[in-house]
């Protein structure tokens, strides 16, 4: 076990003890980064700090079933994913995305927390950046089809996008429709 594994054990040990210090270290390791994390995606403090004491709260109650062999970073960001996805279902949040969005940075992307087993932080991260890249893809090819549509005065077929990606319609409820 590296250096570094073998500090982060030896917290979760002494956080066990209940040793008061090993709490606060353990919050000052962490919350910085998992705050940036939810922050990132709620894009509201109090909320993100909600789901972040949540998450530490998540790890003492989870502590006597906590698998020593795997990164204490990977298993604080899998919780705080998982109590991110329960605060956007209480919310009753959707994601959506902006089609006429100014800036990548901008993305509030909720459905990419879905979090396997062992991933890091930046295995997050980078899947984030990835989802950034293919939303502006997808937000290019749709503007590039919408200034077609509009040059050829295909109404039909803008009014169905509009009631799919405006409104929010199922395919099944726009070909009802339309």
């Amino acid at each position: 076990m590296s250096g570094e594994g073998e500090a982060e054990q030896l917290l979760v040990e002494r956080v066990g003890r209940g040793e008061p210090q090993a709490w606060e270290d353990l919050i000052a390791r962490y919350e910085g980064r998992l705050l940036a994390f939810v922050d990132s995606r709620l894009r509201n403090r109090a909320a993100s700090e909600d789901v972040v004491q949540e998450t530490f709260i998540g790890f003492l109650n989870s502590l006597p079933n906590y698998d020593r062999r795997r990164p204490l970073e990977s298993y604080l960001f899998t919780i705080c994913a998982y109590k991110l996805t329960d605060h956007l279902r209480r919310e009753g949040r959707r994601p959506t995305l902006s089609l006429n969005q100014s800036s990548p940075s901008n993305s509030a992307a909720p459905w990419l927390i879905v979090s396997g087993r062992a991933r890091g932080a930046s295995t997050i991260a980078r899947s984030g950046e990835r989802q950034q890249l293919e939303e502006q893809a997808i937000v290019a090819a749709l503007q590039d089809q919408i200034d077609k549509w509009r040059a050829r005065g295909d109404w039909n077929k803008l009014k169905c996008i509009e009631l799919m990606f405006v409104v929010g319609h199922g395919n099944k409820e726009v070909a009802e429709l339309l």
